[in-house]
């Protein structure tokens, strides 16, 4: 975990965050099968690459980039996307709360272009699946209005890259940021990175269990809810 640095991302990692993005979702049986069966992970990734300049900077307030990066080569090997809520967005000193993972404002004519790029992309999937995620979305709403939480709101590790230990780390850095600033931190897994929360602290507190066969899955869909309470 050492040996991988974590930093904020910017705008110019789209296309570095569009390859990783899509490589490690490309994996998963269930997501892939929101895309029409003629569309290929390049395809993806030219299309994702256009949408991240958008994306990174939206809700800059409440929402912070990491990109883990390999010391040796400077290449991102991962990422991960977290959600402050309303109640903890600013420092005591008045500065943002983890600015350093706030992704670094541009200009009004830059964002007017990044717009317009996100735009020109194609991303429209299976109209089919579109409440597949309502279930989990309903958990995850629940879960919210409870108490404050930092949110871990998205993870991802190349395929080539993965069992290095930079999902790890990453999360390790969003767990120092929580501790910090005095949070608990939700987050949405699934089966295969619960392995990594739970060495951080983090416990199952539901689950979602759909059957995905209807749409040609294998049959199962699985969400796993998993809080990290202040001090684990």
């Amino acid at each position: 975990m050492s040996s991988w640095k974590t930093e904020r991302c910017s705008v110019a990692d789209a296309p570095a965050l569009a390859d990783n993005n899509m490589s490690a979702f490309w994996e998963d049986p269930t997501w892939i099968l929101l895309w029409p069966k003629e569309i290929t992970l390049d395809y993806l990734i030219s299309q994702c690459a256009k949408r991240y300049p958008k994306i990174l900077l939206s809700s800059r307030q409440n929402t912070r980039h990491m990109k883990a990066v390999d010391p040796m080569t400077g290449d991102l090997v991962g990422y991960a996307r977290w959600i402050l809520p309303d109640s903890h967005l600013v420092a005591e000193d008045g500065t943002p709360q983890w600015g350093e993972a706030q992704i670094p404002d541009v200009s009004e004519e830059k964002k007017i272009r990044f717009q317009a790029l996100a735009e020109s992309a194609w991303w429209s999937g299976r109209t089919d699946m579109h409440s597949i995620d309502d279930l989990n979305d309903e958990v995850m709403h629940r879960i919210l209005v409870q108490r404050p939480y930092m949110k871990l709101d998205y993870l991802a590790v190349h395929p080539k890259n993965k069992g290095k230990g930079i999902a790890t780390a990453l999360v390790a850095s969003g767990v120092r940021a929580a501790e910090t600033i005095g949070l608990p931190i939700v987050t949405m897994s699934y089966k295969a990175g619960r392995g990594v929360y739970a060495r951080l602290g983090f416990k199952e507190v539901d689950r979602v269990i759909q059957d995905d066969s209807q749409y040609g899955g294998a049959g199962e869909y699985g969400a796993y809810f998993m809080i990290r309470d202040i001090g684990n």
